[in-house]
């Protein structure tokens, strides 16, 4: 293979992962950015309401996603859960298109929407347990390449649901699509997918779906969970800063935000391959350090722009921070428990809940103290705090382990 198309993507079960959560992702980003849209303006839901389904969705996809990455450990393979996982998009996404209404829109988002979304952190899980066997830098690569689907998928899909809509009375369709997307990933997983032979897999994960509960909440694994959260945090501050500071401060057209998040979607999946090597020469914590420096360097920048090239100019920086913070700590997330692909791989959808909560948190305090632009460097201050608190983990763990050697 050329150095441009790493060997690890040779393997079937990582090829297949990789288009799978591609169209795993293009449900997501045919419909989430007019979720609202169709929830409050289409359905009638309140923006209390809304907020509160928004919550509980997510409340409700950490715990599924917990239970059945503990039950995929249990079993030995994960095509089982995915395709069930699968179904349950099929019928959430078809279910609001099909029958529109408040309750329904509600009743999918608070079941089988996040159940689908459980999918997530499976096919990483299924990825993981192919990489067995291989070396760490191997895994990093091969966890950037599945991640890289996911911001391609949101670089090419928002943009054609919206043209192919442009003209319609009802944005109710991008449902229909993000169904006909669950399908093809049901296919893929079906028929694509290599089937595991997971005897020997199953008969040490045996954990109780309580046990896989406390170890997830349990200090160390929290600890390393708050450091990860306060760092992926700075990504859901973004998104609802730029809209913000882009149409406001710096006087740009509410069509430049979308232009904007485009270029750094692209710039994403360009530097997500190259921050994997990075970090097989640099090593993971360096490599996510330097990732989260640059994209704080970007948050205090953003707090200053005023004009709309500033915006342009500085998608640069968050390209190359972004591509880091989405990709690294996947891996380290999964490393936290190593011995269970599905558990350690369902700490995606804990950080991924931890981050938007610390983020709705930063978001509230800053804009009430700062407005819009503090709160832009506010996020930058609590990415840091995040890498400062890895760091400390990081070091009291390779103290302890000297200390173990010594003895």
């Amino acid at each position: 293979m050329s150095r441009l198309f790493p060997d690890v993507f040779r393997n079937p079960a990582i090829r297949a992962s990789m288009i799978a959560i591609f169209t795993f992702g293009m449900a997501g980003a045919m419909t989430a950015p007019y979720r609202s849209i169709v929830g409050i303006r289409e359905l009638g839901l309140s923006d209390g309401l809304y907020s509160f389904l928004s919550f509980a969705s997510a409340a409700v996809n950490v715990v599924v996603s917990v239970l059945l990455g503990n039950l995929a450990d249990r079993l030995g393979e994960y095509r089982s859960a995915m395709i069930g996982a699968c179904i349950f998009g099929i019928v959430g996404y078809g279910m609001v298109y099909a029958f529109p209404s408040a309750a329904i829109f509600a009743m999918s988002g608070l079941l089988p929407l996040p159940i689908f979304g459980a999918l997530n952190s499976l096919l990483f899980a299924n990825a993981r347990a192919a990489m067995q066997g291989m070396n760490r830098n191997d895994m990093v690569t091969a966890n950037s390449g599945v991640r890289a689907m996911i911001s391609l998928s949101w670089v090419l899909i928002p943009g054609i649901t919206g043209l192919v809509l442009s003209g319609a009375s009802s944005m109710l369709p991008a449902y229909l699509f993000a169904a006909i997307a669950c399908l093809l990933c049901q296919a893929i997983i079906l028929f694509a997918l290599p089937k595991r032979a997971g005897a020997k897999m199953a008969a040490v994960h045996h954990l109780s779906y309580l046990g896989a509960l406390r170890q997830v909440v349990s200090p160390r694994i929290s600890a390393h969970i708050a450091g990860v959260a306060l760092i992926t945090s700075t990504l859901h501050l973004n998104d609802a800063l730029l809209p913000l500071i882009a149409t406001g401060a710096a006087h740009a057209a509410l069509s430049d935000v979308g232009i904007l998040v485009g270029i750094v979607a692209l710039l994403e999946i360009v530097f997500i391959i190259v921050w994997s090597r990075i970090a097989r020469n640099a090593g993971q914590m360096a490599a996510l350090a330097a990732g989260t420096i640059i994209y704080a360097v970007f948050l205090s920048l953003l707090g200053f722009a005023s004009e709309p090239w500033h915006l342009y100019a500085l998608t640069v920086l968050a390209g190359i921070g972004a591509a880091a913070i989405i990709s690294i700590p996947i891996t380290y997330l999964q490393d936290l428990i190593a011995d269970r692909p599905g558990l350690g791989s369902a700490l995606i959808s804990v950080n991924i809940f931890a981050s938007a909560g610390i983020g709705a948190l930063v978001f509230a305090v800053g804009t009430s103290v700062a407005g819009y632009s503090g709160t832009a460097m506010l996020s930058a201050v609590t990415g840091l705090s995040g890498i400062t608190i890895l760091g400390l983990l990081h070091r009291r763990s390779a103290v302890a382990t000297d200390d173990a050697e010594t003895q």
